[in-house]
């Protein structure tokens, strides 16, 4: 894959305050666990290649282990996920996928029973920006991998 434009070089000023938005979000509601998790399935759901690579080598960093980052794809059928994850990772789906009808009252309802409105609009931000993420690099085509040595994700040992 040939990366398009790099974006973050044509428009470092915006690439600079998204990514102050996006750093923002840790210190929000929303535990790392979970930010790690929305992270890896919103860019499986948009089948981005260079927010899957660095977010699962992130998490991996971070101690998650590797059998739930393969049970993602399958996190309703997995009994390796929290109910507070399951929730999250709804949400993630539903926002991510968002039907034409909007969220159900269903949905939405399950996920209030394990997150509180400050936590749900926190990771409805969260969710916001990987979708934001997804869609610039999917466009230009931002190569995975290409950044681990500037952002420390060679200590994954992934490669």
């Amino acid at each position: 894959m040939t990366q398009r434009i790099n974006y973050m070089q044509q428009s470092p000023e915006l690439f600079k305050k998204f990514l102050e938005f996006s750093n923002q979000l840790k210190s929000g509601a929303i535990e790392e666990t979970i930010r790690h998790l929305v992270a890896i399935r919103a860019s499986q759901i948009n089948g981005c290649a260079f927010c899957l690579d660095m977010h699962v080598k992130e998490a991996y960093i971070h101690g998650e282990r590797p059998l739930r980052i393969h049970h993602l794809g399958v996190w309703r059928e997995s009994t390796l996920f929290a109910p507070r994850e399951r929730a999250a990772l709804a949400w993630t789906e539903a926002l991510t996928q968002l039907p034409a009808h909007g969220v159900s009252d269903d949905v939405y309802e399950k996920v209030r029973t394990q997150l509180s409105e400050k936590e749900l609009s926190d990771l409805t931000f969260e969710v916001m920006s990987i979708n934001a993420w997804n869609r610039v690099n999917v466009a230009f085509r931002t190569v995975p991998g290409s950044a681990d040595k500037a952002w420390g994700l060679d200590k994954a040992n992934l490669a």
